[in-house]
């Protein structure tokens, strides 16, 4: 792993550069000035932001604000800030160049953190002698709506877990078969949407682990059109795990679940062509590509 220091805006940035980042410590000096509502505000001393993680399109950090902090924003979006005064940011996978990170301290003044988002290049397949994949309408209009209406509903959960604190363990291990961020073009240029999370190809029945410490926010009673069996659990702080096309759940909504703990069975339910299991993380409507948060498959060969 190589760490590289970029100086952006006069800021200075410890970024972990990689394709798969470990927790590594990044400093980002801040200036404090005045907010605009106290304009008469005394002058902050200067604070630091401290990050571990990957400041990268679909990835993921965990920071400390600086001290005196009542009010943290990324991009003008609040984000919750813990007791001891831990954070969590996350990054779409079509995430612009730049963010900014304002704390608020008690007396007023706001200290900004710039961030550099690396860009990262995604597998592209075209297939222009093939139609994008059909559903059936009738199903589709009829059973889509109060499907997607019940992800949104248990992504608006926060349960108050702490297991965002702790490393993501893989719900499975295997193959993986398709990655984050890919993408396939069709006939007439039509494009698909990209794949929003990692596809471990393993066979039916095999044991699905939660990921981190949570509270299971969706535990679905019958397969969805695209999703199949799908299970979403909340690590707190807006970051959650999607599970699907699996053959058997075996928690309930609202249940507490600890990380490693057997909640489900993989299958092929749903819209695929064989069994696997498919793990997306969300951090509030941010997607984030697994595999830079859980590191690398253990004992297993990527593609």
């Amino acid at each position: 792993m190589k760490r590289a220091r970029r100086w952006v805006a006069g800021i200075a940035v410890l970024i972990a550069t990689g394709s798969c980042i470990e927790p590594r410590p990044m400093v980002v000096a801040a200036i404090a000035r005045p907010a605009p509502t106290a304009p008469t505000a005394p002058e902050a001393p200067p604070g630091n932001f401290l990050l571990r993680g990957s400041l990268s399109q679909g990835g993921m950090a965990i920071g400390t604000v600086p001290a005196g902090t009542v009010a943290l924003t990324l991009d003008g979006m609040a984000v919750p800030i813990a007791p001891d005064g831990m954070f969590l940011i996350g990054f779409d996978r079509d995430a612009g160049p730049a963010a900014t990170l304002d704390a608020t301290r008690r007396d007023g003044t706001i200290v900004s953190g710039a961030l550099t988002i690396a860009p990262r290049a995604w597998t592209i397949s075209r297939l222009a002698t093939l139609p994008k994949y059909p559903v059936p309408p009738a199903d589709f209009d009829r059973l889509r709506p109060g499907e997607i209406a019940q992800i949104n509903a248990a992504r608006r959960v926060e349960s108050g877990s702490t297991g965002w604190r702790q490393p993501l363990l893989w719900p499975a291990t295997g193959r993986i078969s398709t990655l984050f961020g890919s993408q396939r073009i069709y006939r007439n240029g039509e494009a698909g949407s990209y794949h929003s999370g990692i596809d471990v190809a393993v066979p039916a029945g095999t044991a699905v682990l939660a990921p981190a410490d949570g509270v299971v926010i969706l535990a679905s009673d019958h397969p969805f059109l695209l999703e199949g069996n799908l299970l979403m659990i909340d690590h707190g702080m807006g970051l959650n795990s999607a599970l699907m096309h699996l053959s058997r759940i075996v928690v309930t909504t609202g249940q507490a679940v600890r990380r490693g703990q057997v909640v489900a069975y993989s299958g092929a339910t749903g819209r695929v062509t064989g069994a696997h299991l498919h793990w997306s993380l969300r951090w509030r409507g941010a997607k984030i590509d697994p595999l830079l948060v859980a590191g690398p498959m253990p004992g297993a060969n990527r593609q």
